[in-house]
């Protein structure tokens, strides 16, 4: 049993400033008659009859209504934070492409001979990729060629092959462009040992990555920074399956003879 000064201690504590009790409290202060009087029940108004409503009417909330007299909060972006929507992170919704990587250029493959015949140089195709034979057809052209062009007709072989790509693996770059450089950088270290007056290209790899031009350029002479004039010929294969083509190289021949053999003028 609690005496009255603990239980209205207890009341305060419990923030009850009205009560009643169900059942008389020993040693409680004498109730006040008015708060024992029945309440009067309240006018309730008329209750107008309900509509049914379909249920693909009715409006759910998707979200609780705001609490009266909260303002919404609205956050601000500041520099080098990330905005957010909803109380969550918001990736970026469009990111920015990525630039297109050019798709890398595989390495050209050939093999190119140097040679000496008289005061010319020749760089040649090697079509198969081995050094001449003395009997291999292509040799023996070369061979007439040159004794046509009053140029002795055993020329000597400088070197070992230029073969490209020169490693099958790593991370060099093998490119066209480091092909032309480095046959470039060959025939003028030659140069540099013995001048020559006229260089001959043979076969496509030959102009393309020494004369830096291509195959509209056969039969014309080239001149190339650092190696000097060259002069563009059709690789031997090619003059062997195209037989017409050698009656180009002649006339050609002629118009240049004069470089290599000034006294038959």
């Amino acid at each position: 049993m609690l005496i009255e000064s603990r239980r209205r201690a207890y009341l305060n504590a419990m923030q009850v400033v009205h009560w009643l009790p169900r059942a008389e409290l020993p040693f409680a202060a004498p109730s006040r008659l008015e708060l024992l009087q029945p309440v009067a029940p309240l006018d309730e108004p008329a209750l107008e009859p309900q509509v049914q409503v379909p249920a693909a009417q009715v409006a759910v909330p998707s979200a609780p209504a705001a609490r009266t007299g909260e303002r919404p909060k609205i956050e601000i972006p500041r520099p080098g934070t990330t905005p957010k929507l909803a109380g969550k992170p918001v990736e970026e919704a469009e990111k920015a492409p990525a630039p297109a990587r050019p798709a890398p250029v595989p390495p050209p493959r050939f093999a190119l001979q140097l040679l000496r015949a008289g005061n010319c140089l020749l760089l040649v195709e090697l079509a198969t990729g081995e050094p001449f034979q003395s009997r291999d057809p292509s040799y023996l052209l070369l061979k007439d060629m040159l004794r046509a062009a009053g140029l002795p007709d055993s020329p000597q072989i400088i070197g070992e092959p230029v073969r490209w790509p020169l490693l099958v693996r790593g991370n060099l770059d093998q490119g066209p462009q480091a092909a032309t450089d480095f046959v470039q950088g060959f025939i003028q270290a030659r140069l540099e040992e013995s001048p020559c007056v006229c260089l001959w290209l043979v076969g496509l790899p030959a102009v393309r990555f020494a004369g830096e031009a291509d195959a509209e350029s056969y039969y014309r002479e080239l001149p190339v920074e650092g190696l000097g004039t060259a002069w563009a010929l059709p690789g031997l294969e090619l003059l062997m399956d195209e037989p017409q083509r050698k009656a180009d190289v002649w006339q050609a021949m002629r118009r240049l003879m004069a470089r290599w053999k000034p006294s038959d003028e």
